[in-house]
């Protein structure tokens, strides 16, 4: 406590004389003997630390001294410190601290005044997040690295990583003082931030350095700061600071989130795509929902217009309950519609006349509530009154399709959690456990609505949940978009090619297409994730292995994430199960962050394959506005490392890139560069559009289809990793296959949505690269080439034994599903192989099937003994490595024989 802090030092003068002589002699800017007055404070310091004899103050006088050697710049020679009290600021490594916490920043920026107190973390060098106006005195830093934590995966899919800011008001918590205890915190923090000025990196003015340049910092609104966001941008304007009316996203010239939806728009994707895998649609089936929030809130207020099938049966904020049994759907609509467009409107405003019978609105101020017989039917109780928190808590766990969280708090966790795991004392007594909950969805509009135990606790009994850094993550993004969009266009202002009426207008006129391009962004996640989902057995073994991969290289833990322990997914393995989603969700963030990290490291990022992925980031017209203002954008590679990583990771899943790493030997550079060349060649955006687009087939099917697209990606991926031609440039590669490619897809049958066909499709293109290196050294047509390998495949058998070999590797040991994955390729090499063999000795005029046949009529001792070898197979219930090694290796006996 404070008073023990300021005893202990009472106690130690001579160690409080050695901290103010240290803190001088480093950052002091007129010191002129730095390293001689350094070395002497810190004597002084260590031999203050010796002389203690209790471990609290031995403790505390070490965390003062390790705080000296963290902090890297402060703003306190800045300021005339005898006149008035300016805000105090100490940038800090918090790594060098001896007083560690769970979540260690990359930077943190204190701030302290006789107004505010406050702190901003940063887990990158370039991150971004908002900046809240905190009510936990005592705690705040607790709750900014616990939302840092989250924003760093929210904001897998952009270019900053994760920060966060919290700051409390010292003085009188009224409109004015919030304002000016923000207005300090941000002063302060612009005084320990570089600028940038005509081009060059700037120090700030009498402040000494203990790290490298540091230009960038942005904020965000956030609760109770979402009416400040010009007052920030103001100060930066007035400073002159170079990101300008960027610094804070969402201001008068910016986007308003709450005007666009964005949020909510973001989360009801989510929403959207949990009910259509149900064979639920939300914009004609009517469905039930409980919310927590109110209609004149940003993320409650628009997801709970975003379909008119809504029946919202039930609500609560911290002001009212609302509670409408049988609503009807249409009237209750145009109701919420009514509240949404009335400013500062709560559940009070509700027009009673629009409730179904038995509804009605109370405050949560009142002793207790009586229940209407169809309140009672509607939360399956049986109890005629409540008090207002036990009806927050039957709301919280009534049988509905739906919880909408559109609020603050958090009010689930686990059953194995207590309240203080949640770290939200204010909610402690509505908090309910997963276990009760009833809902068949959950739709995270607001953050930390649930803790990460919680929802994968649901997620286990089969309720269909997400995370909040998933959910809700189009709201950062909209804000990174602004950004880097007003850093090119603010180029062109300051070049004095565009004034500032034609930049604003030039923002505003791409406001609809950067929220498309966001909302594209996260529907990709969460297709991602379902995907993953829907083979989670199959793939338990390499999600295994990737998040090994992802503490080894990331650095994340698996106890902090909420992984699974190995003895965990044992268990799961022997039950037949594999990760639910909210897991799923940390392994695509976590990758998405350390892949974007790997590829900003390697120069094969500036590969001309990747060319145009800068400026298909930006909208059209602003690429035709200022075109080289794009080329020449800070973050230009950044966001390429973004945008690649994002839509490499959203295709192909969480962990593909790690098993071809390991299986390979490549790096994720290579493979980034290999899986651009696929995607072009395959045109794989407009052959995933296809299959989502595939007219009355259940979603089901559409999965398979799309995770028979995820499988072609990964073996052509691998195939081109395999047969580098290191003679070739990437944009060569494409040049050669593209069109054997096209000419091969216009011989197999278009994609209709019959599983068996479309899959037999999806198959023979995998093998579209094998099957053009026969083409092109037989000089025969690549259809021709795929029709004799489908028969010679087909008389031996080996299309079955590849497919069952295939699946059979799900879920394995990793040594055993690697060994699967070398076997089964070898054999589809030496399938290829023969298919050469027999083509080889064919003439041009045959037929597929007249060709095996001619040549199996040569060659009779060997196809025979192939196909008894693979038939017997066949009728193996499992089969085994040792089995499918023993057909490999005859396979190759066989192509020696014959050739």
């Amino acid at each position: 406590s404070e008073p023990t802090v300021v005893s202990i030092l009472l106690r130690h003068s001579d160690f409080v004389r050695g901290f103010c002589a240290l803190f001088h002699a480093r950052f002091d800017p007129d010191v002129t003997d730095r390293d001689r007055l350094t070395a002497a404070a810190e004597d002084i310091l260590d031999t203050a630390v010796e002389r203690t004899s209790a471990l609290d103050e031995d403790r505390l006088l070490r965390g003062l001294r390790s705080f000296l050697s963290a902090v890297l710049r402060t703003n306190w020679f800045q300021h005339d410190r005898t006149v008035g009290a300016p805000p105090a600021a100490f940038k800090i490594d918090p790594a060098r601290l001896s007083l560690s916490a769970a979540v260690t920043p990359y930077r943190e920026i204190f701030v302290h005044s006789p107004i505010v107190e406050g702190s901003h973390v940063r887990s990158g060098a370039i991150s971004r997040g908002g900046l809240r106006h905190s009510d936990r005195h005592d705690d705040f830093r607790t709750e900014v690295l616990d939302l840092m934590k989250t924003q760093h995966v929210k904001n897998s899919p952009i270019v900053p990583m994760g920060a966060k800011g919290a700051f409390v008001v010292r003085t009188e918590t009224t409109p004015e003082g919030v304002r000016n205890a923000y207005t300090d915190f941000i002063e302060a923090l612009l005084d320990v931030t570089d600028n940038v000025v005509d081009g060059a990196v700037v120090h700030p003015t009498r402040t000494v350095i203990r790290d490298g340049d540091d230009p960038y910092l942005v904020v965000a609104a956030d609760k109770g700061t979402a009416r400040f966001s010009d007052l920030a941008n103001s100060i930066a304007v007035r400073r002159g600071f170079w990101l300008g009316d960027a610094f804070a996203s969402g201001g008068s010239a910016g986007y308003d989130h709450k005007a666009m939806g964005i949020t909510a728009r973001g989360g009801w994707l989510s929403v959207r795509r949990h009910f259509a895998e149900k064979g639920i649609d939300v914009d004609t089936d009517a469905f039930t929902v409980v919310g927590i929030g109110d209609m004149s809130g940003d993320v409650f207020g628009n997801g709970m217009l975003l379909s008119h099938a809504i029946r919202l049966v039930g609500a609560f904020d911290h002001r009212h309950i609302f509670l409408d049994p049988n609503p009807d759907p249409e009237v209750s609509y145009r109701e919420r519609e009514r509240l949404a467009s009335i400013a500062g409107s709560s559940w009070a405003d509700y027009d009673t006349r629009a409730l179904s019978s038995g509804g009605a609105v109370w405050p949560r101020s009142v002793k207790s509530i009586e229940l209407s017989p169809q309140m009672q039917a509607r939360l399956g109780i049986d109890v005629g009154s409540l008090s207002p928190n036990a009806l927050v808590e039957a709301l919280l766990t009534a049988p509905v399709d739906l919880l909408w969280n559109g609020g603050i708090g958090t009010y689930v966790k686990a059953s194995t959690e207590g309240h203080s795991d949640s770290a939200d004392p204010a909610n402690d007594s509505v908090r309910v456990d997963a276990s009760e909950l009833q809902a068949r969805v959950v739709g995270e509009g607001g953050n930390l609505g649930l803790t990460q135990r919680a929802r994968i606790e649901f997620a286990l009994a089969g309720g269909c949940v997400n995370a909040d850094f998933i959910d809700n993550a189009t709201g950062v993004a909209t804000s990174d978009r602004e950004v880097n969009l007003k850093i090119a266009v603010d180029a062109a202002v300051a070049d004095g090619e565009l004034s500032v009426t034609e930049r604003n207008r030039a923002l505003s006129q791409v406001q609809d297409e950067v929220a498309e391009s966001v909302l594209a962004d996260a529907a990709s996640q969460t297709l991602a994730i379902s995907l993953a989902e829907a083979h989670a057995p199959f793939l338990l073994g390499r999600h295994e292995r990737l998040i090994d991969n992802l503490e080894r290289d990331a650095g994340i833990s698996r106890v902090a994430a909420v992984l699974p322990s190995p003895a965990e997914l044992r268990a799961r393995h022997r039950l037949g199960q594999g990760l639910v989603r909210p897991e799923i969700a940390v392994l695509l963030a976590q990758s998405k962050n350390l892949v974007a990290t790997e590829l900003l490291a390697s120069p094969l990022l500036d590969d001309p394959v990747f060319d145009g992925v800068l400026a298909g980031y930006f909208p059209e017209s602003i690429r035709v506005l200022v075109p080289h203002h794009i080329r020449r954008h800070p973050l230009a590679r950044e966001i390429v490392a973004v945008v690649v990583t994002g839509h490499m990771i959203d295709r192909v899943g969480p962990g593909m890139i790690h098993r071809l790493e390991e299986r390979l030997g490549v790096s994720t550079a290579d493979i980034a560069v290999a899986y651009a060349v696929v995607r072009q060649v395959f045109d794989i955006d407009h052959l995933w559009d296809v299959v989502a687009d595939l007219p009355g087939i259940p979603q089901s099917t559409r999965l398979v289809l799309q995770f028979g697209v995820q499988d072609l990606i990964e073996r052509t991926t691998s195939w081109l990793l395999r047969n580098r031609d290191e003679h070739s440039t990437p944009l060569e590669t494409i040049e050669r296959f593209t069109r054997p490619v096209r000419e091969l897809r216009a011989s197999l049958p278009e994609l209709t949505g019959d599983l068996v066909v479309d899959q037999n499709t999806l198959r023979i293109l995998s093998e579209a690269f094998a099957l053009e290196t026969t083409a092109r050294s037989l000089a025969r047509p690549i259809a021709h080439v795929a029709q004799t390998y489908l028969e010679f495949g087909r008389v031996v058998g080996l299309d079955r034994l590849v497919e069952r070999s295939s699946v059979a590797s799900g879920g394995a040991d990793y040594w055993d599903a690697m060994a699967s994955a070398i076997l089964v390729d070898a054999i589809r090499e030496h399938w290829h192989n023969m298919t050469e063999q027999v083509l080889s000795e064919a003439v041009h005029t045959e037929s597929a099937p007249d060709a095996v046949a001619a040549w199996q009529s040569v060659h009779t001792n060997s196809v025979e003994r192939l196909a008894q070898m693979v038939g017997e197979l066949h009728s193996v219930e499992g089969l085994s490595n040792s089995q499918v090694c023993v057909v490999s290796a005859e396979l190759s006996l066989a192509l020696s024989r014959c050739r």
